[in-house]
């Protein structure tokens, strides 16, 4: 939720700092165009409507290998209606409280998780996929639903022609302009307090259809996220005047950043990403082309091509072509004699083979696809996972750290406000967040199959191998590492043979002189108040 204030910063400044990022951001557009022209031709924004169009793109090995690609992110890195995070206890937490907070963990991340699953994120999220997959960048506008709705979150995936991004100090892009035009009644109605130009009101009043353009400016600024909204067109620039004292449309402050922006790929001192349909462009370009030839060539070799000698009996134009077709000739002359054509399929057809398989290459498909044999081994599956892994562990890595986990840390903070979870945060140290989804499992089960080759060697030396193996603690570890449910995996007992369980409520005021922030069995305690305390009001803070 935005919070009203009056440090605005300048206007003036801003619109700056916005001709700054689009003349920064002019050299990618030509890019930006050619790839989403070839991989994904019917997305509106840089094309231009006769450009838009699928007439010229006569090679559909691109388009259908972004698809697979984003579908494949989707499944792989949030997964629909199946949990792709775990909120676990910090290695800073002593053993009792880490055992106590585990189940309420998993509670606060079943709840976040669903809100996730009712909301529209996986629609949203699809298409920031495919933009990231042809662009190499990608924003998610991440907003708080409306009260009393089915879910606490709202998405909508922005266009890339309509941000203008930089990086933070952070270096993830925390500065986010937005281009938005707005009809004449949407526009009173996002932004109320804003005044109409005398034109603006007239057109109101006949009811005229007229699209006013805003920018938004969100950007990390003293310690909070700072947003300003102002007229992309100044109010005096019709008159050639100079406005200092121009006011924001509307201003004020997050305390989480509303875009989540992210990036397949970056090379160092660019804001842009990079994306595999830049890398394959070449190729793309070149077996649409080739493939143009080929239809050309085809349709010759259907219709033919024929010659006739100049002896002023067979007229060109009146010639068709038709079965039981009479074609008069002249006494001496050889008549109509069909052209061998030059071209060769054969070669056309193994250039175009090459190509396409670069493409699926550059694009991941043998990668991240399905297997083309359905009697591949388990053996062969997991190295081919492993494959996988190696190739696109700097990818993941990057979108656990631009998308992820900005993700659950704006989550959290909107569950905080609406009082559905007590007031955690995650610092690694007390509460961590660890990953669950399909590829973040690989490693897992790597590190599984680690322990359980050593535990098969050990056992190969007989009881005194087997006598430094603790079973039991084992068990415990990989349960965690697979993320199963706390409630199946026993207590580790503690000194004198008891079982950690969560303790009650401290028994006097100076119980709670050393406790630790919230976490443990405090967390246990918070939970419980906040059952029985009455529930706030919905989206404030």
């Amino acid at each position: 939720m935005k919070e009203q204030t009056k440090n605005i910063g300048s206007i003036p400044r801003l619109r700056k700092q916005f001709e700054r990022l689009k003349e920064a951001r002019r050299d990618w557009e030509p890019v930006w165009r050619d790839c989403y022209a070839h991989a994904l031709p019917l997305r509106s924004g840089f094309a231009t409507p006769a450009t838009r169009r699928t007439d010229p793109l006569f090679d559909g090995t691109a388009p259908d290998a972004v698809d697979q690609l984003a579908a494949s992110l989707l499944a792989e890195l949030t997964p629909p209606w199946s949990r792709w995070f775990n909120l676990t206890a910090g290695a800073e937490l002593p053993p009792d409280e880490a055992t106590a907070a585990g189940p309420v963990l998993e509670d606060i991340g079943a709840t976040l998780q669903g809100h996730f699953d009712r909301s529209n994120f996986l629609v949203e999220m699809h298409q920031c996929y495919l933009d990231l997959v042809t662009g190499g960048t990608a924003a998610l506008l991440f907003e708080e639903g409306a009260p009393g709705g089915a879910s606490a979150f709202r998405f909508r995936a922005l266009p890339l022609p309509e941000v203008w991004l930089e990086e933070g100090e952070t270096g993830r892009l925390e500065t986010v302009f937005r281009r938005t035009a707005l009809p004449l009644e949407g526009f009173v109605r996002r932004f109320p307090d804003a005044p109409l130009t005398p034109d603006e009101a007239r057109a109101r009043e006949k009811g005229d259809d007229l699209r006013i353009a805003a920018i938004e400016a969100t950007r990390r600024q003293d310690g909070k996220v700072r947003y300003t909204a102002f007229r992309e067109e100044r109010p005096d620039a019709k008159g050639g005047g100079r406005n200092d004292t121009e006011k924001p449309l509307e201003a004020g402050a997050f305390a989480d950043h509303p875009v989540i922006a992210f990036r397949w790929m970056k090379a160092p001192g660019e804001s842009w990403g990079r994306s595999p349909v830049m890398k394959a462009l070449p190729d793309i370009r070149t077996a649409n082309k080739v493939v143009e030839l080929v239809l050309k060539n085809a349709s010759i070799a259907v219709t033919g091509m024929w010659q006739a000698d100049d002896d002023g009996v067979i007229n060109p134009a009146n010639i068709k072509l038709s079965p039981g077709v009479v074609i008069p000739k002249a006494v001496g002359s050889e008549g109509l004699k069909p052209l061998g054509a030059p071209g060769r399929f054969d070669v056309s057809e193994l250039v175009l083979n090459d190509l396409r398989q670069r493409i699926r290459r550059a694009l991941l498909v043998d990668k991240l696809g399905q297997a083309d044999s359905p009697k591949m081994t388990a053996t062969e599956v997991l190295e081919r996972k492993a494959e996988m892994a190696r190739l696109l562990g700097a990818t993941f890595g990057r979108l656990q750290s631009e998308l992820l986990a900005p993700l659950i840390d704006r989550g959290l903070a909107i569950l905080r406000r609406r009082r559905e979870i007590p007031p955690i945060r995650i610092d690694g140290r007390t509460i961590a967040l660890s990953y669950a989804s399909p590829l973040a499992q690989e490693q897992a089960h790597r590190d599984i199959a680690t322990v359980t080759g050593w535990a098969d060697l050990v056992s190969r030396l007989g009881p005194a191998g087997m006598a430094a193996v603790d079973a039991a603690r084992a068990a415990r570890w990989a349960g965690r590492v697979l993320g199963v449910p706390s409630a199946l995996i026993t207590p580790e007992p503690q000194p004198g043979g008891a079982l950690a369980l969560p303790a009650g409520p401290p028994a006097g005021p100076e119980a709670g002189a050393n406790a630790r922030p919230i976490a443990g069995n405090a967390l246990l305690h918070s939970l419980a108040a906040l059952g029985s305390a009455p529930a706030g009001p919905g989206g404030t803070s």
